[in-house]
């Protein structure tokens, strides 16, 4: 899938923004989104409700709009969705719940509702299975909800080899590519499960890449004459300028070490504020 480069820089500018707001890392966020749509903010899925550069089904968003729209300007929309008995969200007035939905193809929207979506997944995974989370967990909380995510992970813990249609049949019916191999035959929790993390891999190899290039970007468009621009560590431009050639030597000689998936490192979080000032996000 192509994105014109003006699509893909305010791409990237929304999931930095959404990084720097809430601490989760950049390159988790911006993997997911590219393994998701692949950096596309119209994508709709054509077997579900799934929409949007995260492909947020339409359940799934409802309740993390209600939950953490407030904190980001929706207010609006948050109030405005309600809960029944059973806890399905509902909004009362169609015209305000298409609304509220076509979020999912803002790119600073759908990026903030998913870095807090990772967030609340995590806390929730890692007390329901008694170990630290990651990467691959909180895909499967995006792509099952969490309660599927919670049956998934548990599941496996168990019975690695079980047959994933079996139990979630519903999902695997939308998605039969993912829970069937070439050949028709269901594939195991393990095999799922790998599947996806060898993806999220892939999309992460992408990311360092994308970042190399965000990091030559941010360094021209710093390298100006007369600059006024200043990082979050209080840095001028040509300090700033210095660093973002150092941290570019680091990552293209694999010298940059992993980030903790919710504790972005301080580079990274310059990083995000770089691209935020170039791309005209401050």
């Amino acid at each position: 899938m192509t994105v014109n480069p003006i699509s893909a820089g305010r791409v990237q500018s929304a999931i930095a923004l959404a990084s720097s707001k809430t601490g989760v890392d950049f390159d988790y966020l911006l993997g997911q989104a590219k393994l998701e749509s692949g950096l596309n903010a119209n994508a709709r899925a054509g077997t579900s409700s799934a929409s949007g550069l995260y492909q947020f089904v339409e359940q799934s968003w409802l309740a993390v709009v209600k939950k953490h729209g407030a904190e980001h300007g929706m207010a609006w929309a948050a109030n405005s969705i309600g809960q029944t008995a059973g806890g399905r969200y509902t909004v009362g007035d169609g015209a305000t719940r298409s609304a509220i939905l076509a979020l999912r193809n803002d790119p600073t929207a759908a990026s903030l509702m998913a870095a807090e979506h990772a967030s609340d997944n995590k806390g929730v995974l890692e007390g329901a299975l008694g170990r630290t989370t990651n990467g691959t967990d909180l895909y499967m909380a995006h792509f099952l909800g969490l309660g599927g995510a919670k049956k998934f992970l548990s599941a496996m813990q168990d019975n690695p080899g079980a047959t994933a249609a079996s139990l979630f049949p519903q999902a695997a019916g939308a998605n039969r590519s993912i829970f069937y191999g070439a050949n028709g035959q269901p594939r195991s929790l393990s095999a799922i499960y790998q599947r996806f993390a060898d993806k999220l891999g892939a999309a992460s190899d992408s990311v360092n890449e994308t970042r190399s290039a965000n990091l030559a970007f941010a360094a021209q468009a710093l390298d100006v004459d007369g600059s006024t621009v200043v990082t979050g560590s209080n840095e001028s431009a040509s300090d700033a300028l210095a660093w973002a050639n150092q941290a570019m030597g680091r990552l293209n000689t694999g010298g940059a070490s992993a980030n903790s998936l919710l504790r972005p490192s301080p580079n990274n979080a310059r990083l995000a504020y770089m691209m935020l000032a170039s791309m005209g996000g401050r």
